[in-house]
């Protein structure tokens, strides 16, 4: 099971530590006591959560393209971590569509050049690559995917993510066999405060309560695995810790929630406008000829729970009140790093 204290003085290199679950982990590998360099994009100017947690001047952070190999290898060099954890992507399915190219290089070469960079070095011993539930085929079946499913995402971003997973196997086998401990964890959708991407249902949401809107919900009946963005972070440091240890438990990872918490994007927004109140309402606006997405979309994570001993801890419930309380700070402008830790207690304090 999950220790921090194992983190205290290790080197970790993060990719991706300005984005949303980046800027969440970042703070609890900070708190942890861990020696954190980050290596990603400069933050959206105005909001976002990497600036509102307060962990810079705690870390060594990087702003750089994970494209520019160069560039990643100069930070690796310097950092010369013993554990990486990537995270840095593309990550919104819609986006895809717009720049399929660029996402393809984002998330399929930005993996290949972290992979690279590790090889090169020789001095890794824990790599976690973080992908998607999107990266199955999907064959909208009321079952949960194992992690022994074929892999075929259907969009750019879920396909993309499906060639950085091939990738991280490839490498596994040719490069690794006798050196770092290599695994992937495929999360599925994650809310929680400080998200604020565009075309996501829970950001969408705090966006109308903000400009006194009923919320537009684009896909009421697609269900999907929601989780607080907590329970895949955590993970992603149970296994990086764990494949540390023993090598044998590297593997491919589901982390997901409970099948009760598999909800439609319609019971999703009913439980937020209950949790935020204030006659929070919403209508659907579903589009003609949108995009593909994936109408069902369920993990079966059988393996994390058998392989680590390990359990959600906040059922979506729990997930959306947070998500409403965390927000509803930001607009008070109270002091978020304060509310961060306060629930990165709360749940290590849960069982």
């Amino acid at each position: 099971m999950l220790d921090l204290s194992f983190y205290q003085g290790r080197r970790v290199l993060l990719t991706g530590h300005t984005g949303f679950k980046g800027s969440w982990m970042s703070r609890v590998l900070v708190n942890a006591g861990a020696v954190v360099t980050g290596y990603g994009l400069a933050p959206p100017a105005d909001p976002n959560l990497f600036s509102l947690a307060g962990v810079c001047s705690e870390m060594q952070s990087v702003i750089g393209d994970i494209r520019d190999f160069e560039r990643l290898r100069q930070v690796f060099l310097a950092a010369d971590p013993e554990i990486v954890i990537h995270m840095a992507a593309q990550p919104i399915v819609r986006e895809s569509y717009r720049t399929p190219r660029e996402t393809y290089e984002i998330n399929v070469m930005g993996t290949v050049n972290l992979l690279e960079c590790a090889r090169l070095s020789g001095r890794v011993k824990s790599l976690l690559n973080v992908t998607t539930d999107k990266v199955y085929q999907n064959n909208e079946w009321c079952w949960g995917y194992r992690e022994n499913e074929p892999l075929d995402g259907f969009d750019p971003y879920s396909n993309s993510k499906s060639c950085s997973e091939l990738a991280t196997h490839c490498y596994r086998g040719s490069f690794f066999s006798d050196g770092a401990a290599i695994s992937t964890a495929r999360a599925g959708n994650v809310i929680g405060g400080g998200d604020f991407a565009a075309d996501r249902i829970i950001p969408d949401c705090i966006r109308a309560q903000q400009a006194g809107k009923r919320i537009g919900v684009r896909n009421p009946y697609s269900t999907r695995p929601y989780q607080h963005v907590l329970e895949p972070v955590m993970a992603y440091l149970m296994i990086a810790q764990m494949q540390y240890r023993n090598k044998d438990l590297a593997g491919w990872y589901n982390v997901g929630p409970d099948d009760c918490d598999c909800v439609t994007t319609g019971q999703l927004v009913d439980l937020f406008c209950q949790s935020w109140g204030n006659g929070a309402e919403w209508e659907s606006q579903a589009e003609r000829n949108a995009p593909h997405e994936a109408n069902f979309l369920k993990l079966d994570c059988t393996k994390l729970k058998t392989a680590f001993g390990w359990s959600p801890r906040w059922h979506i419930r729990r997930a959306v009140e947070l998500t409403c309380q965390w927000s509803k700070i930001w607009l008070e402008k109270g002091d978020i790093p304060a509310e961060m830790d306060r629930e990165i207690k709360e749940y290590l304090s849960c069982r």
